[in-house]
């Protein structure tokens, strides 16, 4: 009975350290709820599986209106996901907060990884000298997306058409969108990005236009928003929403995607939406403005938190992710920093949606852009610039006046 006892007790041991490894769950926060790219994300995860028998990998939908705030709550309450998306304008914070792991080495001590062959622009955002925070997996530039059968029954060149006369600009765009609104009564000409151009992607909805024009939203310190090419750009906005009624008003919803405005500004991971959509569509570069052309990319990367409870686990699975293989895997849906893959044929014939002399169109935006701003103090100056900004969004305000108050909201804050 004692022997038994032992050899129970010894059974149990060994069950108990081995439990632990068994019930290894890594959580990892994304914004896409589109089937397509989860079940890509969920056919890696597989990969890695297959190499860490026992280890789970778990994929949690986040919205993305809400994606960073929710995060920063989830970290602050002491249940920070194993692995994050992280998007560019939020890094600065939670680099300089302490809050995420070095991944560095790991990266480095990964057979076959070759660190090297990312793009060091690309990385500006994640690398303070040796220290690397997160890995890009997505460096993917802002495109118009247009519905071609609105085009085309508004007798409209489209804007590839024009791109390729080298017509499509600032002008044209505000002249088309009008147009486009006129002749497909109750939709619309364009829509900010995702209908959020009032909310939570207030700064992509200027953007475009402000680089267009030779602005910036800030530069060494100081506020951009008030400058004369910043107003212009604006103004041009201002009039298309409520002089023009060729944009998305605010309180209204155009959704693109169901056909109802004629144009909109994404990257190409929306494409995955595209089969639904119903109508012939197609992808072009931004319009260029008084300064050229001025490609906006917004990027996105994978980190580990510090305080994850699985944390080298945790960079060895974004270090599977980031590999060659998969960064090109990956690339159908969102564009690589991986200069291997980018250079690659494979990159423009990737994505089964786009044909590949649009996507040629996205290679040289990612080439040639500028990621979106980002601050180490970005969630207060978001929250300064909210109030502001809806000021800004009334039929009868002076922009030039409601562009001064944001720079008043958020100049101390940079």
């Amino acid at each position: 009975m004692r022997l038994s006892i032992q050899i129970a007790a010894s059974a149990f041991a060994l069950w108990a350290m081995s439990a632990p490894a068994l019930a290894q769950e890594l959580r990892v926060t994304v914004w896409t709820g589109n089937a397509a790219q989860l079940k890509m994300l969920d056919g890696i995860a597989d990969g890695f599986k297959a190499k860490h028998p026992g280890v789970s990998v778990k994929f949690e939908t986040v919205p993305v209106a809400d994606y960073t705030q929710k995060l920063t709550f989830q970290v602050a309450g002491g249940n920070a996901p194993d692995v994050a998306w992280m998007m560019e304008d939020a890094a600065p914070a939670f680099e300089s907060a302490g809050l995420l792991m070095d991944i560095g080495p790991t990266l480095k001590a990964t057979e076959g990884y070759d660190f090297g062959d990312f793009s060091q622009p690309a990385m500006a955002l994640w690398q303070k000298d040796e220290t690397v925070y997160g890995v890009p997996f997505s460096t993917s530039p802002f495109m118009i997306y247009f519905n071609k059968d609105m085009f085309d029954k508004a007798g409209i060149e489209d804007p590839l058409q024009l791109a390729a006369k080298g017509e499509w600009n600032m002008q044209r765009f505000q002249e088309i969108a009008k147009k486009l609104a006129e002749a497909n009564p109750g939709k619309w000409g364009f829509e900010f990005k995702d209908g959020e151009g009032y909310a939570s992607r207030m700064t992509h909805a200027l953007l475009p236009s402000i680089r267009a024009y030779g602005g910036e939203f800030w530069s060494d310190g100081q506020c951009g928003f008030d400058k004369p090419k910043a107003v212009a750009a604006v103004q041009q906005l201002h009039d298309m929403v409520f002089k023009d009624k060729s944009i998305v008003p605010p309180g209204e919803q155009g959704d693109y995607f169901s056909g109802n405005s004629a144009m909109t500004v994404n990257q190409i991971s929306r494409a995955s939406k595209m089969p639904e959509a119903g109508f012939k569509w197609g992808i072009a570069p931004l319009p260029s403005g008084p300064a050229g052309e001025a490609p906006v990319i917004g990027q996105a990367a994978l980190v580990v938190f510090d305080a994850g409870k699985n944390k080298d686990l945790s960079a060895q699975l974004v270090a599977y992710m980031t590999s060659k293989e998969n960064v090109a895997t990956m690339a159908q849906f969102f564009p690589p920093a991986r200069k291997s893959v980018l250079d690659s044929d494979a990159f423009v014939n990737s994505n089964k949606l786009i044909p590949a002399e649009q996507m040629k169109n996205v290679a040289a935006a990612i080439q040639h852009g500028r990621v979106h701003p980002a601050h180490e103090k970005m969630p207060q100056i978001q929250a300064a610039m909210a109030p502001r900004v809806d000021a800004l969004w009334k039929a009868d305000a002076d922009v030039g006046q409601a562009l001064k108050g944001v720079c008043a909201a958020i100049q101390p804050f940079l």
